[in-house]
């Protein structure tokens, strides 16, 4: 067992060491290295400047040093080894703000330099990736960053309405997008799953809507402030007049049609919604927007407007007669007449609309801002059209896709690399979304990182930067210093495992776990309802298996090669032998354990897998070609190992699967 992880460290360390040296994510704009290093040590100080949330920047900066390092650095000094030079320095976080800075190294010094207080935080976290061990101790190599972010709006939206999130999680998190240079918090806040916003005016939204579960008005400001202080804004996000089940439980006054309601306790589209022809509706809105403005300073404010099926304003008499009456055909232009009348309050109160694609229709005022999740379709037909844009879709990390995936996603590729180039403008950038029916405080980290780095990248760097190798190699390094930032994605996986293990040893479910991929919503796991605990195998396991993926890249150099490196053999033979021989320690631990029950069918595919690997190998050492029943029959079990299995996929397939397609081929 020591043995077979001693081998496997070491090809990883082998295929990533190059990578990790310059472990940075977003990639700067441009990038030159130099001779030497400058060396982190107890003699290690920053001059920070006299502005004040810069200042409080360099304090966090100081403390993840001594995080990353175990080096706490010296005070501020006139000499400090680093000096920010931030002028005018202008300090608020604003939409198409200059976010560029310059980082300049020497083997005795460095020098960061920007125009405002967000450049010199992203300079300063470019800095900490750089902070590698060298042969005499920790080092930033001697380089020469010129750099600033291809996209304004580069987001992460949490859904803190269907699964409750603590105020100590969002703040980590906010940590966690600092680090990769996020610049936008979307905060959803509503849902017809719980109303998480104190309101004073109308405190039965929280008191009938929230089962007790919301953020205080003080504590929305501090998260408001804790952003603004890592350069990144907060927009939020009141859903209307659709997904309001959490409002109608305090005030069934505002809905179409009649009750009684109750919050949502299940996931998916409820059909109540508000009522877009009462003036009272208007009238309760202006006052709680009017009271969430104060609290939110951005000049951006979501309002939500998706999956408005249309199905209470149909069968409300009321709604009928106005529409009729009004000339409103259909419910796109019944929502549409709503959106202009709020946007009319948004406007009044200083802030600019952000809806979800279905808010776009033929009369909604150009001010607009919309978010496409349906396709990059509407967000390219929006733009033609003059509206300001942001791309969602193929962002959502609850499906659980691949980092691969959301990388080559680009908001300027497909429809909108058709668009003029002032039509292109209209696009703002991207953002990440996390909606949360199947994740809690504990397993939201792991679901949100390390991939949203990628996605970072994808709004930050250069266009032309899509090597996927160099990506997952650099994330894989960068997803360990983001721990230093607090999140828990890496940290709760042991945790997770440890307690599905009880008193026995974890290890052959970890080795069942490092095999495993795990699946998300729409992509094979379905969501049941808000009282299920996620605390199941396939809320342990990761979205991706860095483990797998490492063999997948040897298998891949393998199976490109005319002669077998022994080494690599080797190595292979001890991964493929620690599968197969898993399963019996494994069927042990998962006697008389209920959560387990339902994985023993992996673990067997598991075993199975890692002894087909066995077997090819041997055909591939002996150079005797493996028959041809015999590969068609393994190709089959493949295949149906491939499928889901308590809705986890073992991805330990991949690397046998391409071996096996080689194998036949010679």
């Amino acid at each position: 067992m020591r043995r077979t992880a001693f081998l496997f460290s070491v090809f990883c360390a082998a295929q990533v060491g190059h990578a990790a040296a310059l472990a940075l994510m977003p990639m700067p704009a441009k990038m030159d290295l130099a001779e030497g290093a400058l060396s982190i040590d107890a003699g290690f100080g920053v001059a920070p400047g006299t502005n004040a949330r810069l200042a409080s920047g360099v304090k966090r900066f100081l403390t993840r040093v001594w995080r990353q390092t175990g080096i706490f650095p010296s005070p501020s000094g006139p000499s400090a080894t680093l000096e920010i030079v931030c002028a005018p320095c202008t300090a608020s976080p604003v939409l198409s703000e200059d976010e560029s800075y310059t980082l300049n190294v020497t083997p005795s010094s460095a020098t960061l330099k920007s125009a405002t207080v967000a450049g010199a935080l992203h300079g300063l976290e470019t800095f900490l990736q750089l902070i590698q061990p060298g042969p005499e101790g920790f080092r930033v190599p001697a380089v020469h960053i010129v750099d600033q972010p291809r996209f304004a709006w580069r987001g992460l939206m949490l859904d803190c309405s269907r699964h409750f999130l603590p105020l100590a999680v969002v703040e980590r998190n906010l940590d966690a997008m600092a680090a990769v240079k996020l610049n936008v918090f979307h905060w959803h806040l509503s849902d017809d799953q719980g109303f998480r916003a104190e309101s004073k005016l109308y405190p039965k939204l929280q008191q009938a809507g929230s089962d007790g579960m919301f953020y205080t008005q003080d504590q929305m400001r501090e998260v408001v402030a804790y952003a603004a202080a890592r350069g990144i804004r907060v927009v939020p996000e009141f859903d209307i007049p659709g997904h309001t089940l959490s409002w109608l439980v305090a005030y069934p006054e505002l809905a179409a049609g009649t009750g009684p309601f109750e919050i949502g306790r299940h996931f998916g589209v409820f059909d109540p919604v508000l009522d877009p022809t009462r003036e009272w509706t208007y009238t309760f809105l202006d006052g709680f927007i009017g009271e969430m403005a104060a609290l939110f300073p951005d000049p951006f404010f979501h309002v939500g407007g998706d999956e408005v099926n249309g199905k209470a304003w149909n069968q409300s008499n009321g709604v009928q007669a106005f529409a009729k009456a009004r000339g409103l055909k259909d419910t796109l232009a019944l929502q549409t007449y709503f959106n202009q009348r709020i946007l009319k309050v948004l406007q009044k109160y200083g802030k600019n609309m952000v809806g979800w694609d279905e808010i776009l229709g033929p009369d909604l005022p150009q001010g607009a801002v919309i978010q496409s999740w349906r396709g990059a379709e509407s967000l390219a037909a929006a733009a033609s059209k003059g509206y300001r844009g942001i791309l969602s879709a193929d962002y959502y990390l609850d499906h659980l896709r691949p980092a691969a995936y959301h990388y080559a996603v680009d908001p300027l590729a497909g429809p909108s690399a058709q668009l003029t180039p002032e039509q292109a403008s209209h696009i703002l950038g991207g953002e990440a979304c996390m909606w949360a029916e199947l994740v809690d405080a504990e397993t939201v980290d792991s679901r949100v990182w390390p991939r949203t780095a990628a996605i970072a990248e994808r709004f930050w760097s250069p266009r032309e930067l899509t090597d996927v190798d160099s990506m997952y190699a650099r994330m894989e390094a960068v997803s360990r210093q983001l721990e230093w930032t607090g999140v828990t994605h890496r940290s709760s996986y042991g945790e997770m495992l440890d307690r599905l293990a009880g008193a026995w040893p974890v290890e052959s479910l970890r080795v069942l776990a490092d095999a495993s991929e795990a699946r998300g919503l729409g992509t094979g796991r379905p969501a049941s309802d808000t009282q299920t605990p996620l605390n199941r195998f396939v809320d342990a396991a990761r979205p991706e298996s860095e483990t797998v993926r490492h063999i997948e890249l040897l298998a891949r150099k393998l199976a490109g090669s005319r002669t077998a490196d022994q080494a690599d053999l080797t190595t292979l033979r001890a991964v493929f032998n620690l599968w197969a021989v898993n399963d019996a320690r494994f069927q042990a631990l998962a006697e008389d354990n209920a959560l387990l029950a339902e994985i023993k069918p992996l673990s067997k595919d598991l075993a199975e897998v890692g002894t087909m690997g066995l077997k090819i190998l041997g055909y591939w050492e002996s150079g005797k070609p493996a028959p041809a029943d015999w590969v068609t029959a393994q190709a089959k079990e493949i295949a149906r190992m491939q499928r889901p299995n308590a809705e986890v996929l073992l991805a330990a397939t991949r690397p046998v699967r391409i071996l096996l397609d080689e194998l036949a081929k010679r």
